[in-house]
């Protein structure tokens, strides 16, 4: 239905830009009033011509990246930012204190984003003076403003990316010996993903560590005793919530986060 809509359209468009001839003018008598005037047909134009300097992409093609990168602007935000290492070590401390439920996921969604934001500040300042900014004004084109923007991004992926797996990517995609300046961000994305998932889940074990030796405290205490049918759980959540307010564990926890970025 959307096709035929879009043909008629078209069909309308055409039949519009024929003009018909004009008709050669004649001496009309004196005293002869001249015919009323021809009204012309109504027209119908369509068109995504719009005004770009030479070298620019055009309307319809910037239109179509708009939409593409509106769409793959979560992905973009998840994998290629700081939120995936802050959102795996949260879930971890949530998990270690054995309580799924407290904080709920949105509370820990919301507070990796905003980290991510405050994070990732400097590289948007940067995106924004060197490369939107200069094309709001007109002073380069759409595809120079890309370029431009995508090198804070991989420069700030590159920071927190391993060698061994960018090396690796470089390998599996058969790409020749490359300096890291000019390394694509085919190769830079997935690297920098794997190496985050690495990152955060060391730091996820060493959360892990103080809240396990309560376990095994409180299981040797409840062995010892006796009490052979009371959940070890129950017992220790209370002292894993005790340990984790006494020592300011979220302020710990998203000090850590941040200096891993800034360090």
């Amino acid at each position: 239905m959307v096709v035929v809509t879009f043909l008629v359209l078209g069909v309308f468009a055409v039949l519009g830009q024929a003009q018909p001839a004009a008709a050669p003018s004649s001496v009309l008598p004196p005293g002869a009033r001249p015919a009323a005037a021809a009204v012309d047909p109504l027209r119908l134009t369509i068109g995504l011509e719009g005004q770009q300097k030479g070298g620019d992409v055009s309307v319809a093609v910037q239109i179509v990246i708009l939409m593409t990168l509106l769409t793959l602007a979560p992905s973009i935000v998840l994998l290629m930012t700081s939120f995936t290492r802050i959102v795996i070590v949260l879930g971890f401390v949530r998990t270690a204190l054995g309580v799924p439920s407290a904080p709920s996921n949105q509370i820990i969604i919301g507070l990796s984003l905003f980290l991510t934001f405050f994070i990732m500040g400097p590289v948007f300042d940067r995106m924004n003076a060197e490369a939107i900014q200069p094309y709001l004004v007109g002073k380069m084109t759409s595809v120079e403003a890309l370029d431009l923007a995508s090198v804070p991004l991989k420069e700030f992926m590159l920071k927190q990316t391993r060698m061994r797996d960018l090396e690796y990517f470089l390998e599996l995609g058969g790409y020749p010996p490359t300096t890291v300046k000019n390394l694509s961000l085919r190769v830079v994305v997935p690297a920098f993903v794997v190496s985050e998932l690495q990152t955060s889940f060391q730091m996820g074990f060493l959360l892990f560590l103080p809240f396990l030796v309560i376990d095994f405290i409180v299981s040797s205490v409840l062995m010892a005793l006796g009490m052979m049918m009371m959940p070890p759980v129950a017992v220790a959540l209370p002292f894993k919530l005790l340990l984790f307010v006494l020592v300011d564990g979220w302020h710990l926890v998203v000090r850590a986060l941040v200096q891993s970025f800034t360090g």
